[in-house]
C-alpha cells in the first residue's frame, strides 16, 4: 500500500511540479521564489496526502494563498524602504503608485482574488475552480465577474489619474 501510494505521489509531483512552478513564476518573477512556492505546496500536500481528494485543486490554492503571502511581504518591504529614502513617498497618495495587474489582483478580497488566479494563471475552467474552492459554478462566474468590473474600474481611475 505504502509503495502504490508512493509511486502515486511521484507520479503527481512528476505530472504538476513543472507547470505549478511555472504558474509560480509568472505570479512572483523570480525563478528561485516561484520553485520555493511550488515545494512549499507540494509539502503541505505531502502532509495532508491521505485527507486531499483533489490534489490539483490542494496545490493551486495553496500556491495562490502561498503567492499572496509573497506580494504582502515585498509590499511591506517596499513601503519600509520608501519611508527610509523619503517622507513625501509616505505623503503620495496610494492611487499614483504602479497600478500593474499584479496589484490590482493582490488587492481584491480573497473571494475574488482565488478565481482569478485559478482561472486565468492557472487555466482552470469555471467548473475546475468550482470544485477546487467548493463554489457552485454559478457562485464562481460571478466572482469572476466582480473582479473583473473592479479591475476595470480600478485600471479606467488610474489611467484617468495619468492624464
Amino acid at each position: 500500500m505504502k509503495r502504490s501510494r508512493d509511486a502515486a505521489a511521484s507520479e503527481l509531483f512528476a505530472a504538476l511540479y513543472p507547470r505549478l512552478a511555472g504558474w509560480c513564476r509568472r505570479l512572483v518573477d523570480d525563478d528561485e521564489t516561484a520553485h520555493e512556492i511550488a515545494s512549499e505546496a507540494f509539502t503541505r500536500l505531502w502532509g495532508r496526502w491521505a485527507s486531499v481528494e483533489e490534489p490539483r485543486g490542494f496545490l493551486y490554492v495553496t500556491a495562490a494563498n502561498l503567492v499572496r503571502d509573497h506580494w504582502r511581504k515585498m509590499e511591506r518591504e517596499r513601503r519600509a524602504v520608501r519611508r527610509a529614502t523619503s517622507e513625501a513617498a509616505v505623503r503620495a497618495p496610494v492611487e499614483q503608485a504602479d497600478p500593474t495587474v499584479r496589484l490590482l489582483v493582490q488587492s481584491l478580497p480573497e473571494r475574488l482574488r482565488v478565481p482569478i488566479l485559478l482561472h486565468y494563471y492557472a487555466d482552470m475552467p469555471v467548473r475546475e475552480v468550482a470544485l477546487v474552492t467548493g463554489r457552485k459554478e454559478g457562485t464562481v462566474k460571478a466572482d469572476l465577474h466582480a473582479a473583473r468590473e473592479l479591475l476595470r474600474a480600478h485600471l479606467r481611475r488610474s489611467f484617468d489619474h495619468t492624464l
